[in-house]
């Protein structure tokens, strides 16, 4: 039984909770303060993530006062802080977030009672970018949708209840799930979750795209009349009834939210109550015995013994084995398709959208050693030298390329079909090689100047403490290189279009992929020695975690 159900003894005196919430506040600033006292690179890239998220925030808040008075801001407003919602419900779950003070796994042995935890960790989690966001987001709402009174004193209440909704759901969401993704089963069938997130992204995008053709923000008003009546729209839109005069509506709009807020709190405590007390039944059943394995089989078995091979057959273990490597894969590999078919099926789209396969599977090259984890030691006791790292890095390539450039000629393939594009094939082809090639340079030369640590323990977390924004940072900030790697053959498209020499476009095809071997090359060369050089502060940081 847990100490959450351990009775209050004499012996056992239960420990005093009433100054709980400031304490995991302190942790919380404690444990940031600590990850960006670590390297002064880390530090950059947070101050860099806080600054842009404030910039981004900004221009948030200035657009949507700028819709105050017109006559679909409520549609607007109201809409936007239902996604923004469901975000917080959803995202969590497959992107970087959270810290040790979130995981309530590390708080099993600790005398600490339901209610009072709860709460700690309800005020903990509002300190970070993510609620900043989103209480930007909030006060920028109601200064738009605020007119007299009664509107004013709705907005005071909606913008804080509206934040402790994002934040209770947010982690209502997780805490139900720790147990589920923490089980290897459980984790493979979360990459479902994430393949319906990603279908869902790109409906908001072909739903964007219909506005734009519809030409005017009339056509989103029934689903605004559906989102006013939601949890996370709600008390926003209690604050555009109130100001219209109709206060009914508007006590009932932001009932609904206070009565969410309270029925996520209960769920969410009952869900910590259960995680922290009940057996974990995955756990509980005898071992299979475990098959031998019989040595490298499948690709890997084609390539010649050796380095090479043994990293090769290891990669493609972790694609298949490991949930979270699993996760990041079969979401790209979604994406990557969904994006340019969809928008083929439509008609809407363009051929170059197939470029998009390249790019999404590209950035599995990023973090290499992270996946890795403290088990990189392993690895790193067989890297001596440059050219140990140069093939080690190399055959990391390889084992990305076996899956990458397959996919990517039958995804061209299949857009080039719907779009009935056929003379525009080679282009796209060799686009998407010389991009593959700079992601591959680009992500080899991250992953040993920019490694971070990906932890095992924690279900919703793909980043260790102190580390999100710099691999926010690395992430971007090679997508944005990676077309200008690929420029000469962007502009060498570009211009045979623009000279009607369509007859010789195939020439690109060559181009792009001696281009993108060339650079992919170059890369690998350039990452090696820093590979070799920087093993122990890798080995640290992929270690974190």
């Amino acid at each position: 039984m847990s100490v959450l159900d351990a009775p209050v003894t004499a012996a056992a005196p239960a420990a005093p909770t009433t100054g709980l919430t400031p304490v995991f506040v302190r942790l919380k600033l404690t444990l940031l303060r600590n990850g960006l006292r670590q390297s002064s690179g880390r530090k950059a890239a947070y101050i860099a993530s806080l600054v842009f998220t404030l910039l981004l925030a900004a221009g948030q808040v200035l657009g949507l006062v700028l819709l105050r008075g017109n006559a679909q801001a409520g549609t607007v407003v109201v809409l936007l802080t239902a996604v923004v919602a469901l975000g917080w419900a959803v995202l969590p779950l497959f992107f970087p977030s959270g810290d040790d003070t979130l995981d309530p796994t590390r708080l099993v042995m600790l005398p600490l009672r339901p209610e009072p935890l709860v709460r700690a960790l309800l005020v903990s989690s509002m300190i970070g970018i993510g609620p900043l966001f989103t209480l930007c987001l909030a006060v920028g709402s109601v200064l738009a949708l605020a007119h007299g009174p009664a509107g004013v004193l709705f907005a005071v209440v909606a913008v804080p209840l509206t934040l402790l909704l994002c934040v209770a759901l947010s982690r209502a969401v997780a805490t139900a799930n720790v147990r589920l993704l923490n089980s290897r089963k459980g984790r493979d069938l979360a990459v479902l979750s994430g393949l319906v997130i990603a279908v869902g992204i790109q409906f908001v995008n072909f739903g964007a795209q219909r506005l734009g053709e519809s030409g005017g923000l009339s056509t989103l008003e029934p689903a605004a009349n559906v989102a006013r009546w939601l949890p996370g729209a709600s008390a926003i839109a209690a604050v555009d009834a109130a100001s219209d005069g109709a206060y009914g509506v508007a006590v009932l709009q932001l009932l609904i939210t206070v009565a969410a807020l309270v029925a996520l709190v209960w769920l969410w405590q009952r869900g910590l109550v259960k995680l922290m007390t009940a057996p974990d039944g995955s756990t509980l059943a005898a071992a299979e015995p475990t098959r031998k394995e019989s040595g490298r089989t499948g690709l890997s078995a084609l390539l010649p013994e050796g380095r090479t091979a043994t990293v090769v057959h290891r990669s493609l273990l972790y694609i298949v084995r490991d949930p979270k490597t699993k996760a990041a894969w079969v979401t790209a590999l979604a994406i990557g398709a969904i994006v340019p078919l969809i928008n083929a099926l439509q008609g809407t789209g363009s051929i170059y959208f197939a470029c998009f396969a390249a790019g999404m599977l590209g950035m599995q090259m990023y973090n290499q050693f992270g996946q890795d984890t403290s088990a990189f030691w392993m690895v790193a006791l067989t890297i001596s030298s440059t050219r140990d790292a140069y093939v080690e890095l190399r055959a990391r390539a390889l084992a990305l390329l076996l899956i990458t450039l397959p996919y990517t000629v039958v995804v061209c393939v299949a857009t080039a079909a719907l779009l009935g594009s056929w003379q525009a094939l080679p282009g796209v082809l060799g686009i998407s090689f010389a991009l593959l090639g700079a992601m591959l340079a680009i992500g080899a030369v991250a992953s040993a100047l920019f490694p971070y640590s990906i932890p095992q323990e924690g279900a919703f977390k793909n980043v260790a403490p102190g580390q999100g924004g710099l691999a926010w940072i690395s992430i971007l900030g090679g997508m944005l290189a990676a077309p200008v790697l690929a420029g000469p053959v962007i502009a060498l498209t570009v211009w045979l279009h623009i000279a009607d020499r369509q007859d010789v476009l195939w020439l690109v095809i060559p181009a792009g992929a001696v281009f993108g071997a060339l650079i992919g090359w170059a890369g690998l060369r350039i990452a090696a020695p820093r590979t070799a050089n920087r093993l122990p502060e890798i080995l640290t940081a992929v270690s974190k975690g």
